[in-house]
């Protein structure tokens, strides 16, 4: 049995008062106590008071028509009803004065629910109604949830860990995953106070605060089949992976800057880490990102680099439409699987795509990318994945790098993760 009382037992409890039951019985029915049954009746019912125009409260006053009630002498009688004398109170003389409030709502059922005289009489009414108890009491309970229920000193107290972190572009998600003990209130209760304005930081400081709507797949239908999506395409990809389940995915793309801007970021993120790569070309052609595989190649060698990049997942962009000379080093020996997207559907990649988001938070669109050099495309990867990820427990991508070929990654590329508070994913973590 629940603590509160439901639409239903109240709905019994009207019921029952109309037929003139006791409040020990209704208890009984409910299985309550009957001093809950009398505190809900005399909260939750409602007045239908009678409209008097005067300040005489006779149940009697409107068909009222008693002239000299006072026995005055006879040639100084009141030419009006006693009922609107000025002179004197009416109710001190008359015999058959009867007050308007009733008796009977001072004592159980305190209500006139079921009161044989209901209809006749002239005095105040009060009902209980089962739909205006329970929407009063829905009321309450939300007014009563409602506001701020911390102290002032434990606001101050979150406001100087949170404050301090969000204005670093850091996020809800990464700031309580590392100071969810000194906070003391849940995720959604940190978001809730941002709303209500409790600390020096508003939704306008948070990175994203928006709610992602489900989009619809559709197959995308191209005119014509290309040859180098022959093999490659993602109804491929999916037989692959099916036959291949524990191959790991790599998903690839790329980020342009302003336009006149001639050199472009080449992303690659793990799937199963969601560590992003990032690296930057001098421009977005074919030659570029084969200059980036093979660097690779050439630092980590043949085998690491089939370990690391057994599969990757692209687009249909201009600079990846040489997949032969990807997949393949310059000996013949293969290092890699390429399959393509749908046209139009980068939905099918959607981890690259999302984190982009934490890249252009740090390079909003139409940044220039002509003064960027490898020191500040290295911070910027550093930053990026030491932010922890609820998808995976609110660890980082750099907790989740732990194989032998992805510590040689790191080594090779001196990556090395951020502490949490030093996170900073704002356009001044790059100085120029």
């Amino acid at each position: 049995m629940g603590k509160h009382l439901s639409l239903s037992d109240r709905a019994i409890i009207e019921k029952l008062l109309a037929q003139d039951y006791t409040f020990a019985y209704i208890a009984r029915q409910l299985g309550r106590s009957s001093v809950c049954i009398s505190k809900e009746v005399k909260k939750h019912r409602c007045f239908a008071n009678r409209y008097q125009t005067t300040d005489n409260d006779c149940a009697h006053f409107r068909g009222c028509l008693r002239n000299n009630i006072c026995n005055r002498p006879v040639n100084n009688r009141c030419r009006d009803r006693c009922k609107l004398c000025t002179e004197i109170d009416c109710t001190l003389y008359c015999k058959s004065y009867e007050s308007i409030v009733c008796p009977r709502l001072f004592k159980p059922p305190y209500v006139c629910n079921g009161c044989p005289d209901e209809r006749t009489c002239e005095k105040n009414h009060a009902y209980y109604s089962a739909h205006r108890a329970h929407a009063n009491y829905m009321a309450l309970l939300k007014s009563s949830r409602s506001g701020l229920r911390t102290s002032p000193e434990k606001l101050q107290e979150i406001n100087e860990i949170i404050s301090p972190l969000i204005l670093k572009g850091q996020s809800i998600n990464h700031i309580m995953a590392t100071h969810k003990e000194e906070i003391g209130v849940s995720e959604r209760t940190l978001y809730k106070y941002i709303e209500c304005r409790a600390f020096d930081v508003g939704n306008l400081d948070l990175p994203k605060k928006v709610k992602y709507r489900q989009r619809r797949q559709h197959k995308v239908i191209t005119k014509f089949e290309y040859s180098y999506r022959k093999g490659r395409t993602i109804e491929d990809f999916s037989v692959y992976t099916t036959t291949n389940p524990k191959v790991p995915v790599v998903e690839m793309d790329t980020v342009k800057g302003a336009r006149g801007s001639k050199k472009v970021l080449l992303t690659l993120i793990f799937r199963n880490t969601n560590f992003m790569l990032i690296f930057l070309m001098p421009d977005g052609t074919q030659e570029s990102v084969l200059a980036v595989f093979d660097m690779l190649t050439n630092r980590l060698g043949v085998d690491t680099f089939r370990r690391l990049f057994p599969v990757i997942l692209t687009d249909n962009g201009v600079e990846f439409k040489n997949p032969h000379e990807l997949e393949f080093t310059e000996t013949g020996t293969r290092r890699t699987r390429l399959f393509y997207c749908d046209p139009q559907a980068s939905w099918q990649k959607a981890q690259v795509e999302k984190n982009h988001v934490l890249i252009r938070r740090i390079l909003p669109k139409g940044t220039s990318f002509l003064l960027l050099n490898e020191e500040d495309i290295y911070l910027i990867t550093c930053h990026i994945n030491s932010v922890s990820r609820e998808l995976f427990q609110n660890k980082t991508p750099f907790d989740l790098m732990q194989t032998e070929p992805q510590k040689k990654l790191l080594d090779t590329l001196g990556l090395h993760a951020i502490p949490p508070d030093d996170v900073v994913l704002k356009p001044k973590l790059i100085k120029h």
